[in-house]
């Protein structure tokens, strides 16, 4: 990154500082929190039970006998439609039981004879049931193997690609931390985990990130391990389900929404922030479709935290939970084609055919991990600004102020007019929107923009331009072999989105990438290498004429989504005769 900037401000020091590992805050493994919930799981299952089945029992009052009723049913439903082999093998016995024994009031000897008693004791039975299901477990010689395995796994295809042959498989060392980068406020981070208890909420892009999110917070950032939710579809492989039991997932059954599995799911996660487990989860819910950043946020866990720290202050306790943002920047996505195709689909209904997700061939994998590093490219994990449960910034030392800048105290949030600490849940649920908002913001403020997202931006904004009055569905049919973009055009309209987005990050909207400091020639070239490396349908690319050309639009739409929230079209002066076709030549 040679080239002059285009202006005289540089970014924050903790986003540009040379990668390098941190030694663990917590060096001995067996003092993980992580670690000390796995072994106290029985007596935190028990714990689980008590508080889910309270819990249930206050939100349904007179209602409890529906809850169950409408539990088992769908639970008998789930068994019969949409079985797992990951499901125990008595699970549809275990529920035509449950739906007899509460059609009958438990009549059985040794049971309860009341209806309530009967429901009581229903219920306490299916809580304790999902909560073993739920609870996982660490194990320090798996997570050790594991650590090992990814370091020689990464680091050795790391090696190859810079060597642009597998003959260099074993020659010089080349760091991973060189190539996949923790940037912006770790050092604060780190100061924070000692302090509190750290939850990191990340954008979601790919089913890559939870291992190299785990990966790169292990190995350089150097924190401890984290809590975090796996799909339990995950589990009906053998050596995923190994490595899952025993890295401290807690299993997520996504089929299962009735509200007594949704309220021990979320009482769970409360327990574990309350205990002092550090967490990660996903608030955007899922893999983003369309390949935008997430704008509305699922509320459910990010509502366990809230409840957790107030939880904290009545216990008489002063320590804190910060709320860590976190944005993942791929110059390319690895299920790109997947995604785009199955939110398009969703979006317009039928003109779509639903793709199949080829995400689990080891194949792709590697050939995505291959393409990411052979061409010097880097894929970057933001450390967002740390907050805390309703939202305010916090410093170093943990201390949170408000958006005046006015020092604050998150105790205060949480007290009655009669100044006592109380449970309020309306007043939590707010709390939990204006928290998920403030990390909307601080996605937006702390993502790292490449080259690859700005040229792809570009070069969709210029194809709707040209064609004004095509909807987004008659754009993605033009044939993309026919078209291609002007090249003085491009570079203009690049390098007038580039310096909005470095005004932007002049005001903490914003970050860029120091490759977007160069012009905008240098821009394009690096921006179509990157994205170009992966996909057989290459959303941008050079052609024999040296054109730029995409072989398919709606990969490019994909990209182009990336920096589609930041709403920069309307600052822009647009050329004229921006794009060619070939068919007039």
């Amino acid at each position: 990154m040679s080239a002059t900037p285009v202006n005289n401000r540089l970014p924050p020091p903790s986003f540009e500082r040379e990668s390098r590992p941190y030694d663990h805050t917590v060096p001995e493994l067996a003092k993980w929190e992580i670690y000390r919930l796995s072994e106290d799981r029985q007596a935190f299952i028990r714990t689980l039970e008590e508080a889910s089945s309270k819990r249930i029992l206050q939100e349904s009052g007179d209602n409890l006998t529906d809850v169950l009723s409408k539990t088992v049913f769908s639970e008998q439903e789930r068994t019969r439609a949409e079985p797992w082999k990951v499901d125990p093998p008595n699970e549809r016995r275990y529920w035509k039981r449950q739906a007899k024994l509460l059609a009958t009031q438990s009549l059985d000897e040794d049971e309860p004879t009341t209806a309530e008693e009967a429901a009581h004791a229903i219920l306490h039975r299916i809580v304790r049931r999902y909560a073993d299901e739920i609870v996982g477990t660490f194990k320090i010689p798996t997570f050790r193997f594991a650590r090992r395995f990814l370091t020689f796994f990464f680091g050795r295809l790391l090696n190859a690609a810079d060597g642009r042959t597998f003959t260099s498989l074993f020659s010089k060392k080349i760091l991973l931390q060189e190539k996949l980068l923790v940037r912006g406020y770790v050092d604060q981070v780190r100061k924070l985990s000692r302090k509190g208890t750290v939850i990191l909420v990340p954008t979601h892009f790919s089913n890559l990130d939870s291992i190299l999110i785990g990966y790169a917070l292990d190995q350089v950032a150097g924190l401890e391990a984290m809590a975090f939710g796996a799909g339990l579809n995950l589990y009906n492989t053998g050596y995923t389900a190994y490595f899952m039991n025993r890295l401290g997932a807690y299993r997520v059954d996504r089929r299962k929404q009735n509200p007594i599995y949704m309220t021990t799911l979320k009482t769970m996660s409360r327990l574990i922030i309350q205990r002092g487990v550090p967490s990660l989860f996903f608030p955007g819910g899922t893999r983003s479709r369309s390949g935008a950043l997430e704008t509305k946020l699922k509320l459910g866990l990010l509502g366990t935290a809230v409840e957790a720290q107030r939880a904290r202050y009545q216990e008489g306790r002063d320590d804190k939970v910060f709320i860590v943002p976190v944005v993942l920047s791929y110059p390319f996505v690895l299920e790109a084609q997947f995604l785009i195709e199955q939110h398009l689909r969703r979006e317009g209904q039928d003109r779509y055919i639903k793709p199949k997700d080829s995400f689990h061939s080891l194949r792709s994998i590697m050939k995505f991990v291959w393409g990411v590093f052979s061409k010097g490219n880097e894929i970057t994990i933001s450390l967002g600004q740390p907050m805390d449960v309703v939202g305010n910034r916090v410093d170093e030392d943990g201390k949170s102020y408000a958006p005046s800048g006015r020092h604050v105290s998150t105790r205060e949030y949480f007290r009655d007019q009669y100044g006592k600490i109380n449970a309020d849940l309306q007043r939590e649920s707010e709390y939990t929107r204006l928290l998920a908002s403030r990390i909307v913001e601080r996605y937006h403020a702390d993502g790292i923009v490449l080259p690859s997202h700005l040229i792809s931006y570009a070069a969709f904004a210029i194809l709707e331009r040209t064609f004004p009055k095509d909807d987004l569905y008659a754009l993605l049919r033009l044939p993309a072999e026919d078209f291609y973009f002007h090249h003085a055009p491009l570079v203009e309209v690049v390098e007038q989105l580039r310096d909005i987005l470095l005004q932007m990050e002049l005001e903490d909207r914003v970050k860029v990438s120091g490759e977007l400091r160069n012009p905008g020639e240098k821009i394009i070239s690096l921006g179509v290498d990157s994205i170009g490396n992966y996909h057989i349908d290459k959303p941008l690319s050079y052609d024999t004429r040296g054109h730029i050309v995409s072989d398919n639009f709606s990969m490019l739409h994909y990209y182009h989504n990336r920096l589609s929230t930041y709403n920069l079209k309307r600052k822009v002066r647009w050329p004229q005769n921006m794009i060619g076709d070939e068919r007039k030549e």
